[in-house]
């Protein structure tokens, strides 16, 4: 049983990011910007924290090379996050996407290098038909508006970056570390990078304030912490190279409730993409 828990931490990730990305549009559409949804989501992940830190006995890991390592991993992951938000404002959906959700090639070729992490010939088979399934379930019809050619594709590059070096330093800290004490530290910097999702809104604009608005955000954003969690526990007990394509996998939920919730018939393209990453991940999980 202990050896599958990775497997039922990864499940339980993709299922939560899965919802929670089918869900988020609704508090966005409302009126409460992505920017102030980024403050709600770090707020959740408060008691997230606090629950962890039950589980561990109030045990935290506070030695200068433990606070480096969750802080790296907090900082990779909410920073990344919100120079997404500017890579969106400066570029087209249809492009950053994609590059973005290649993220786990650098977690992939990092572990291998430098963690010697190996897997068997149907767990590649499953990684590497991963690949494909990312570009085509992030693929976004292309939009008529105007962007800047100069800026959206190194800050999409940047993203890539942080969140493949992210998973790799969340599985290298896990070695050394208590899994509690890493997301006790993603908490703090999400925490501390608020000011800067504050200065990233436009508050000119008509905001939603009620129900719709910080408060749905809330319910729904808790999803994005607990799915969170759950990744730092699967890559406690999982390999880097195969729990992280498997997680970012989560759009195939998010588009099968998509079609529920909102009526959106999914295109041939989505519908290679859903396929080709039910596939993967079942041979991922072998």
């Amino acid at each position: 049983m202990k050896q599958r828990l990775w497997l039922i931490f990864a499940g339980v990730a993709t299922l939560f990011w899965g919802v929670w990305g089918a869900l988020i549009e609704i508090p966005e559409k409302a009126g409460f910007p992505a920017t102030l949804g980024y403050t709600v989501w770090a707020l959740t992940m408060l008691p997230c924290a606090l629950v962890a830190l039950r589980i561990a006995h109030w045990k935290l890991d506070y030695d200068k090379r433990s606070i480096l390592l969750g802080s790296s991993v907090g900082f990779l992951g909410a920073g990344g996050q919100l120079i997404l938000f500017e890579a969106l404002r400066s570029g087209p959906a249809y492009m950053v996407f994609p590059i973005v959700s290649l993220y786990p090639v650098v977690t992939v070729l990092l572990s291998l290098w430098l963690l010697k992490e190996r897997a068997g010939k149907r767990a590649w088979t499953g990684i590497a038909l991963s690949v494909p399934a990312m570009v085509l379930l992030s693929w976004q019809p292309p939009s008529l508006s105007s962007h800047s050619a100069s800026l959206w594709l190194p800050l999409a590059l940047l993203v890539f970056g942080c969140w493949g070096l992210q998973a790799y330093v969340m599985k290298f800290s896990n070695s050394t570390m208590r899994a509690e004490s890493i997301f006790f530290y993603m908490a703090a910097t999400a925490i501390v990078l608020i000011p800067v999702a504050a200065a990233m809104t436009d508050f000119a604009k008509p905001i939603e304030w009620g129900f719709r608005g910080p408060y749905l955000a809330a319910l729904i954003q808790v999803l994005n912490s607990i799915g969170a969690l759950c990744l730092v526990y699967a890559l406690r007990y999982g390999k880097a190279i195969i729990v992280a394509p498997m997680t970012a996998l989560a759009p195939v939920l998010t588009i099968a409730l998509s079609l529920i919730l909102y009526g959106v018939i999914p295109n041939a393209i989505l519908v290679a993409g859903m396929t080709a990453a039910a596939i993967a991940i079942y041979l991922m999980a072998e």
